[in-house]
């Protein structure tokens, strides 16, 4: 399996994970051929704190039981923005204020978007 087949497996794990626990508004950007930092940016928004640290949790328990251990984790404990780096595959989840805020969908819009059934 190549390295992108690899980040591709890891994005549809992570899909999975936000859907079940009822995420909103999910977007996977593939920044593969802009950015040295990993293949995919997939964003998320939950409707309050224990919704976001829950979809924080299941991707966290998904990723990892498939091998795939996060290698940092930002912004639990507050929960309005998590971040969670599994080296190729950067996940943020927000709540709804701070997704707005920041916008980053607007700044990795060099990025391709990508439908989540296009993930194999």
């Amino acid at each position: 399996m190549s390295k992108y087949e690899i980040s591709e497996k890891m994005a549809k794990i992570t899909i999975e994970a936000l859907e079940e626990k009822k995420g909103e508004e999910i977007r996977i950007i593939d920044i593969s051929e802009i950015s040295i930092l990993g293949d995919y940016f997939i964003f998320a928004s939950g409707n309050n704190r224990s919704q976001i640290q829950a979809m924080s949790n299941e991707v966290e328990r998904l990723m990892g039981k498939n091998g795939y251990p996060a290698k940092q984790i930002e912004g639990y404990d507050t929960a309005n923005w998590i971040l969670l780096d599994f080296g190729d595959v950067i996940v943020h989840i927000f709540d709804k204020e701070n997704r707005l805020f920041y916008n980053l969908e607007r700044i990795w819009r060099d990025g391709k978007e990508v439908e989540s059934t296009s993930l194999k």
